[in-house]
């Protein structure tokens, strides 16, 4: 039996892995403010063209390896059979090697095929074709960080995470606004956009092979561990290659057309959102302009809580194969409900707080006093509670073995999408706004079937008021108090200063307010216990700052 400290620490490692990659997500959150500045909107849509379609690439070729990775080693670590975990991960970048060297080749061969003919939007050719060697470069990265997890050890795949969006960040501004300058020394309007966008693609390149030598080097110092307990093997049968490779294709496949499936909206609302748009009278530079706000701003916060649920999926896949492997059904069911607990903790008021304050987050973080901007982040408000849920059953199903449910709710989920956001765009003239309705709808659907399929699987059930009902009333609560405190403020500092300088003061010090208040009613309220504050990294701490501000008593 495990101990209660080793079934507690998959949570561990996942809130180090969601808190390394909310780190990440901020620091891509702010360096996207400059990169917006130098690309624009119409340039944002570039950009944000060539990451759809690299990451819809990514999806087909090796996205799904670490999962299937870690899905493997953990079943083969935990019936003591360390040489064939050594024989996965030697399986699996050899099939990295080729999936992503293949996939990479083809993106720049038909970059202009995919950003031209199909997607409408010749602009971000070039960006794809300079990303394009990212996809080779991450399969070998994802082995790696699909190997360490499936060791429960999440340390090293967070710090590749922090290293990479840092690298990423820094080269990305430099690169994208050296190229900005050398396209308008030669080129005008649309090329030296592009260009732009290109620059501002190669420091994803740049990161991600900084990250892999990163990886290789933490795996240099890990291999020494790996040697004693080669020596503790229990001698189970030589794994063939073979046998292997059908394990990795078999688990990789569902996994792939799940998450392509899961993932591919974005890219399919672009070209479905440009060709109705372009046959109700738009140009081209003013629906581009419109996604870019979608894609560059509201999408880009919206990423920053929807971490959370991104990296304790991860996390519990290993930690749920082990307990399907030792038949311990009643562990897995803990593993769930309290894994979906701490998402919601997090992910509502998140959701409430952007939605409370989506006009100032907009002027504060992009210079944007648009009212289509704030409404975009109003209206997908909900939606950012959704996907993380989906985001995390998906994983969950992973992680028991039903590769095949995800897929097939997500297929069904992606078709009643696609007719909503026909029928919204056509019919009501929604606009961006029936991107957002669509995508919401979306992952709701996804929400329940997932949950359906988990519920027979595991007979479960899921807790619903310290899960859903206590944040929901202190995130309430919260947004009450963010809202009172922020038109205070403003307006009383708008008589004496400017109104960035007002606003960002009353942002931040609103932001703090809302803070303590969530945090005060979510403990009072009892949504969270003591006891379970202290099983968090630095949760003796958190316990003790929280006692003497009276929170806990």
């Amino acid at each position: 039996m495990e101990t209660k400290k080793n079934k507690s620490n998959y949570l561990i490692q996942g809130t180090i892995l969601a808190g390394a990659s909310i780190i990440a997500r901020i620091i891509g959150m702010i360096y996207r403010i400059p990169l917006t500045n130098i690309l624009g909107d119409e340039g944002n849509a570039y950009y944000a063209t060539a990451n759809q379609i690299y990451s819809i690439l990514l999806m087909i070729s090796t996205f799904s390896l670490p999962l299937a990775v870690s899905k493997l080693i953990s079943e083969r670590i935990h019936r003591g059979e360390t040489k064939n975990a050594q024989r996965v991960l030697g399986c699996a970048l050899r099939f990295a090697a080729i999936s992503g060297g293949i996939m990479a080749a083809l993106t720049f061969l038909l970059a202009g095929v995919v950003c031209g003919t199909i997607m409408r939007v010749d602009g971000a050719t070039i960006a794809l074709r300079v990303i394009s060697p990212a996809i080779f470069i991450f399969a070998i990265a994802g082995v790696f960080r699909g190997y360490f997890q499936g060791f429960e050890n999440m340390v090293p795949t967070a710090t590749s995470q922090i290293i990479e969006q840092v690298i990423n960040a820094f080269v990305s501004v430099l690169a994208a606004s050296a190229m900005y300058k050398l396209g308008s020394s030669v080129m005008e309007g649309q090329s030296a956009t592009s260009m732009a966008a290109a620059g501002a693609t190669s420091g994803t390149v740049v990161s991600v092979t900084i990250a892999l030598l990163f990886l290789l080097f933490v795996y240099g110092a890990f291999r020494k561990d790996v040697k004693r307990n080669l020596a503790h093997d229990v001698g189970a049968k030589k794994e063939s290659d073979s046998h292997i490779y059908q394990a990795i294709i078999l688990t990789v496949v569902p996994v792939i057309f799940s998450t392509l499936v899961y993932n591919i909206s974005p890219t399919l609302d672009q070209a479905i959102f440009n060709a109705v748009l372009s046959g109700q009278g738009y140009t081209a530079e003013q629906y581009n302009t419109i996604y870019g706000i979608y894609t560059g701003k509201f999408y880009v916060l919206m990423n920053v809580p929807l971490a959370l649920a991104s990296c304790l999926a991860p996390s519990v896949v290993p930690a749920l194969t082990a307990a399907v492997v030792e038949r311990d059904y009643k562990d897995a069911r803990i593993k769930v409900r309290t894994t979906m607990r701490y998402t919601m903790i997090i992910t509502i008021p998140c959701a409430v707080g952007m939605a409370v304050l989506a006009s100032p987050i907009m002027q504060l973080l992009f210079h944007d006093t648009h009212r289509l901007s704030a409404g975009i982040m109003q209206s997908g408000a909900l939606m950012i509670v959704f996907f993380a849920v989906s985001t995390l059953y998906t994983a969950v199903l992973q992680g028991l073995g039903r590769m095949k449910d995800p897929l097939i709710n997500s297929c069904i989920a992606l078709a009643v999408h696609v007719i909503l956001l026909l029928v919204l765009l056509k019919q009501f003239r929604l606009n961006i706004y029936a991107v957002v309705y669509a995508n919401t709808a979306f992952a709701l659907i996804v929400c329940i079937l997932n949950f359906r399929a988990i519920r027979r699987r595991l007979r479960y059930r899921q807790e619903i008021r310290r899960t859903f009902l206590i944040p929901l009333i202190s995130a309430a609560l919260m947004g009450l108090a963010v809202f009172l405190v922020y038109q205070g403020i403003d307006r009383l500092l708008l008589l004496a200063l400017s109104d960035y300088i007002a606003n960002f003061f009353a942002t931040v010090v609103s932001i703090l307010v809302g803070i303590l208040v969530y945090t005060f009613f979510l403990v009072r309220l009892r949504g969270i216990r003591s006891k379970e504050i202290q099983s968090l990294p630095k949760g003796a701490l958190l316990v003790r700052i929280l006692t003497k501000m009276h929170f806990l008593a």
